[in-house]
């Protein structure tokens, strides 16, 4: 399977809705409804590089165009639809892992004031959603930052493996920072590639 990232989808707390073509093409159509009725944008594809078969058009063929979107609207992120699926189990089991971990995570933020909180809050950015304690340097700093009366703000990215390197939780960090900031702080592609290698071992682990 191949899967290709075009944008990255503007969410927060998605709903997660997947199905491809079955029998009756239940599946496909609901979620082509969806996609009609909300206006979705795709912001991932994933194509297949083994054709389930081949069109026989009457006396050449055709190899149909196996490929699935992702798409996003109304913070719902929608999977499937067209036609047909994947009819290797591997390529099935790889889909159904990516729609589970290759979604993206969230940046939550926590302030060193209730003022800047509901600052962060009027910018539509997540907050942490319950209390909890943090320990290390990455929440020591907001304490310290705290007692000399500095504003300050911790991000903290949502992990799918903590004992994996979380690229696309950094991306969602640096995609939070550059909001707060109005900054820009570079082409993020390598993230990507990187992500792609660590959703590779997510799959190998979760098939074990």
């Amino acid at each position: 399977m191949e899967f290709i990232d075009k944008v990255t989808p503007d969410v927060k707390k998605p709903l997660i809705i997947a199905a491809m073509q079955d029998m009756g093409n239940v599946g496909s159509i609901v979620v082509n409804f969806i996609n009609k009725n909300l206006k979705t944008i795709p912001f991932r594809e994933v194509k297949s590089t083994r054709p389930p078969y081949v069109y026989d058009k009457g006396g050449y063929i055709e190899i149909p165009d196996a490929k699935w979107e992702y798409r996003y609207g109304n913070d719902v992120i929608i999977f499937g639809g067209k036609t047909g699926q994947p009819q290797q189990n591997d390529e099935l089991n790889e889909i159904c892992q990516d729609v589970i971990f290759g979604s993206f995570p969230l940046t939550y933020v926590t302030t060193t004031s209730n003022d800047l909180f509901e600052l962060v809050k009027k910018l539509n950015i997540e907050t942490t959603p319950q209390e909890s304690v943090i320990t290390g340097f990455n929440g020591l700093i907001l304490g310290y930052a705290k007692l000399n009366e500095i504003n300050g703000i911790g991000l903290y990215g949502e992990l799918l493996d903590p004992d994996i390197p979380q690229f696309r939780a950094a991306k969602s960090i640096l995609r939070t920072l550059e909001k707060l900031t109005y900054r820009k702080f570079g082409d993020m592609k390598e993230l990507d590639m990187k992500a792609e290698s660590v959703d590779e071992q997510l799959r190998r682990k979760f098939e074990k």
